[in-house]
């Protein structure tokens, strides 16, 4: 199946005041119509940052480059500016982490989304009110014709997010980024979001990368899933298999710290990965895991690791965790 979304070599760095800070560092990614991706990792693993320069949403302080940066066909690195605008917001749409601070307070919710409309179709003011209105009803909210006169203030957390939705999916993207779409929403609405986005996913046929922390979101939901940790890819792999079998230490470290696996063992205390994801100032110099695997060697130490073979789950790592080899056994 041909690729909807095919990056290659994808690489952001932020001018800072102490130097070029590298918060994405050389990821590939690889997206069909109708596939639902998830990346997961830390904060700080550059997750959002990646997704944000594809959309074109950076600050000048950030270079991006990339071998390739493919959507639907267009070259986006080699389209002028205009052309660029006219895909984001109508081909390829972002839902934001936080509703309540991606929305303008300033202004009715029915104006917001109707913007996205004003600025990608031909459709006269009648008609745009009409498809708001559509569009608040399939994402779930009641009373449609009166709450798009509301501000954003006036809805709660989950309605909030229900309109960021509504918004992205006005023009019908064939990809949709939900960064971290359940953040500060008690548990059920969580469900029922994550149930609306699969459903619009299934039923327009788009496209979906889930940004997420929650790996049982993951089990759920993804076809495939990258995992990411301080800028770098780590390992990619089908759902199902890297689950079942992961290869890298860090994603065999977050998969240990699921709640699940401590319910399963018996044990009272989460796993938990020592130390923190490092920063511009304290990146190791070979493995940028190494300080905090427990099966680091010297050679982790001191050498950048390659990818792995595809049979491995192309993990970035020098011995990668092999299936059915007990972990205390493998190198």
């Amino acid at each position: 199946m041909s690729s909807l979304l095919d990056i290659k070599g994808l690489t952001v760095r932020f001018a800072t005041r102490g130097g070029a800070f590298t918060a994405v560092d050389g990821v590939d990614l690889q997206l069909a119509p109708n596939e639902v991706l998830a990346i997961v990792g830390e904060s700080g693993s550059g997750k959002s940052v990646a997704m944000l320069a594809l959309m074109g949403l950076l600050p000048w302080t950030a270079t991006v480059t990339a071998e390739r940066m493919a959507f639907d066909g267009h070259d986006l690195a080699k389209l002028s500016p205009r052309a660029r605008r006219q895909i984001v917001g109508r081909d390829m749409a972002m839902v934001f982490q936080e509703p309540m601070s991606s929305l303008n307070p300033c202004f009715t919710v029915g104006y917001q989304i109707g913007e996205a409309l004003a600025a990608h179709t031909t459709l006269d003011r009648r008609a745009r009110r009409a498809r708001v209105i559509e569009l608040l009803e399939r994402v779930g909210i009641p009373d449609a014709g009166r709450r798009l006169n509301v501000f954003p203030h006036q809805l709660s957390g989950g309605m909030s997010q229900r309109v960021m939705i509504a918004m992205a999916l006005a023009c019908s993207p064939k990809l949709l980024i939900a960064d971290e779409p359940t953040t500060a929403l008690d548990v059920t609405i969580q469900a029922q979001i994550l149930d609306l986005l699969l459903q619009l996913q299934r039923e327009n046929g788009m496209g979906l990368v889930l940004i997420t922390h929650d790996l049982g979101v993951v089990a759920e939901t993804a076809h495939r899933v990258v995992v990411q940790y301080a800028g770098r890819q780590v390992e990619s792999a089908a759902a199902d298999a890297l689950f079942r079998n992961p290869h890298h230490p860090y994603t065999a470290a977050l998969l240990a710290a699921l709640p699940e696996h401590a319910a399963q063992d018996g044990s009272k205390l989460l796993a938990a990965i020592p130390g923190m994801v490092p920063g511009q100032f304290d990146r190791p110099q070979g493995c940028l895991f190494a300080p905090r695997c427990a099966h680091a060697t010297q050679r982790c130490q001191d050498l950048a690791p390659v990818l792995a073979d595809e049979a491995l789950g192309r993990a970035l790592c020098h011995t990668p965790l092999q299936a059915g080899v007990p972990l205390e056994l493998q190198a």
